[in-house]
């Protein structure tokens, strides 16, 4: 059993740890799998990623609703250094390899560099042309999002009404509603292939995927803005987390595999895919949840890796797959699935430690002395003086 605050991340640890673990799975089957995976294990995979934008949306939200809701001073510079030192090392040592290794590329070609670097890859991206770490497009929306939201505060802010942020949230989703409708009945039958313009206008743009984040976003305003009414509700957190599943078994009803791409997956599953995960990260960070109780020390393992995993494991399962095939391995065996899993674990164990926990110790460092550079010295004490 851990400390409570620790028990608060253990619960968001087995959350990341399933999120990494769905979205592997459900890549896997793009290159080949065992019979049943996809199926039974697969066909809702392609929600992981939503999954982490509900985590992501809490927990970089959180940084910001924090300091506002004690009225201290934000620190938007100390706010994206911390976002940089985090997601931009490990990312551009994958980009490198896609550049000096031509095998590398699972897919295609990679999309113009200046798409990469600006992280603008998620709009018009188009498979058949730009296939290669075509995965990197959620990242595009997490790095957008983190970019306007801040700015956002900020406009609110000069306005002296930055605690009213949670009130931008419903206005959000409706957008999402209108932009993901508008695009289903005017865009994409001008299209002349309705799977490739349904991934360029509602799949992977910014626009259409604000939904997890959103839901991220309004739990951590509710766990900050509202602490009391958090308290009350999350003393009863096995009883949100079986509210969530039969959400989550909506939102699958909605849009899994077969209504993914009808009009009710297309425009109303996004928002209950974010609802019934807002719900399970509700549950998980209830003190008197399951979830938040227990801890493990391999959900823990995997959701330290899983950013390096998620950076690198489509093109790990490509090179492993290139590697056994010849030795008469089938990719579609359980035999290459668990060589697979193995060397994608072993990849985003060694992009952790090489690239992306020295980051994550130096941002740390220069935290630490900041802080201390603010902190005045206490002075010595001055001798008594007599009238």
């Amino acid at each position: 059993m851990q400390t409570s605050a620790a028990n608060r991340f253990a619960g968001l640890d087995h959350l990341r740890a399933l999120a990494i673990i769905i979205v592997f799975v459900y890549h896997y089957s793009m290159f080949g799998h065992p019979a049943g995976l996809h199926e039974y294990f697969g066909s809702w995979g392609w929600t992981g990623v939503d999954l982490f934008f509900v985590l992501s949306g809490f927990l970089i939200g959180g940084q910001l609703f924090a300091k506002i809701a004690k009225d201290a001073r934000v620190s938007y510079g100390e706010f994206y250094f911390k976002r940089s030192l985090r997601i931009l090392p490990a990312f551009f040592a994958v980009l490198a390899l896609y550049i000096a290794i031509p095998g590398f590329k699972e897919r295609s070609q990679l999309p113009p560099l200046w798409r990469m670097f600006t992280f603008t890859q998620n709009f018009g991206l188009d498979l058949s042309k730009e296939g290669a770490f075509s995965h990197a497009w959620s990242l595009c929306i997490e790095e957008q999002f983190y970019l306007f939201l801040p700015l956002l505060i900020i406009g609110l802010h000069a306005i002296k009404a930055h605690k009213k942020a949670i009130y931008i949230l419903p206005a959000l989703f409706l957008f999402g509603f209108t932009i993901r409708t508008y695009m289903w009945y005017d865009v994409i039958p001008k299209a002349e292939t309705f799977g490739r313009a349904y991934y360029m206008y509602i799949y992977y743009p910014t626009w259409s995927r604000l939904d997890g984040l959103l839901a991220g976003v309004a739990l951590a305003a509710f766990y900050y803005f509202k602490p009391q009414s958090w308290q009350k509700l999350t003393a009863k957190g096995n009883r949100i987390f079986f509210i969530a599943l039969p959400l989550l078994a909506g939102a699958w009803f909605i849009a899994h595999d077969q209504h993914q791409y009808d009009i009710r997956g297309a425009i109303f599953g996004y928002p209950a895919i974010a609802i019934g995960y807002g719900a399970l990260v509700f549950a998980a960070l209830s003190p008197t949840c399951f979830l938040y109780k227990y801890s493990s020390r391999i959900t823990r393992f995997i959701a330290v890796l899983s950013y390096s995993i998620y950076l690198t494991h489509k093109q790990l399962i490509h090179l492993t797959h290139e590697f056994l095939q010849p030795r008469g391995i089938d990719n579609d065996s359980y035999t290459s699935f668990w060589i697979s899993t193995a060397v994608a674990l072993l990849g985003g164990w060694l992009l952790h430690l090489i690239v992306e926990k020295p980051f994550l110790r130096l941002r740390d460092r220069w935290l630490a002395r900041r802080k201390n550079a603010k902190t005045p010295a206490l002075q010595p004490a001055q001798p008594a003086t007599r009238a």
